[in-house]
């Protein structure tokens, strides 16, 4: 039996804009396969560059949940939210996207998604922050309602797939204890040997699903995390 709070309609947002916008805009993007959150190309490449699962957000609880990294990018908000963590108020900076980090044998320890840099007025850099970003797993298959979404999007964007089998569902437990504490167990490691500091940008109804963690004044944490909707 369904939940109560489950909606009909299980995705958000398509190829950035919410399943209900009938814009020139959405349309374009939904047409052309677009992302307009920052990622490294023009156009969506979730899943598979051919064929992307456009799928950015779910809804979940009355809630929507972030599915997708690159959604965080919006703005680029997290990074100046970061860099604030990061450096002083007066501080110029810039990003890098996937880093690669090296452990002590020169063995991969994986990448930072996104080095936040600060640099001189002669352009050297000298500080920088790690910010990494979370999206949330999803249980069940957010393939098929996208792909029956994206065959009329206006007659769609109301559908009822409450009753297809594996509705999506978003899945912190995997997300946190597979993917989220490795990484910063690992590579936050790293990060704080060096005496950097580490953002996390995560959904939050993600966060609110994590342990309480203990909190310090800001220019004593080593670790700061950036709740979006």
């Amino acid at each position: 039996m369904a939940n109560q709070k489950q909606p009909k309609q299980p995705l958000a947002e398509v190829f950035g804009f919410p399943v209900g916008d009938t814009s020139a805009a959405a349309h374009r993007h939904r047409t052309k396969r677009l992302c307009p959150f920052n990622n490294k190309v023009p156009n969506c490449t979730k899943d598979k560059a051919q064929n992307p699962l456009g799928v950015c957000s779910v809804f979940h609880d009355g809630e929507v949940v972030i599915t997708c990294p690159i959604r965080f990018r919006q703005s680029w908000m997290i990074a100046d939210d970061a860099a604030e963590f990061f450096f002083d108020p007066n501080a110029t900076w810039t990003t890098l996207t996937e880093i690669r980090l090296k452990d002590a044998d020169e063995g991969s320890a994986g990448n930072i998604d996104i080095v936040v840099c600060a640099y001189d007025k002669s352009g050297k850099v000298y500080d920088f922050g790690a910010l990494e970003v979370q999206a949330v797993y999803i249980s069940g298959n957010v393939r098929n309602p996208f792909e029956h979404y994206m065959e009329s999007p206006e007659k769609n964007c109301k559908m009822d797939w409450t009753t297809e089998v594996n509705y999506p569902r978003p899945d912190y437990l995997s997300s946190s204890r597979k993917r989220l504490a490795p990484q910063l167990i690992f590579k936050g490691g790293i990060i704080n040997a060096w005496g950097k500091k580490t953002a996390v940008a995560l959904n939050k109804g993600f966060f609110n699903t994590l342990p309480k963690l203990p909190e310090v004044p800001k220019e004593k944490a080593d670790i700061a995390w950036m709740g979006r909707v």
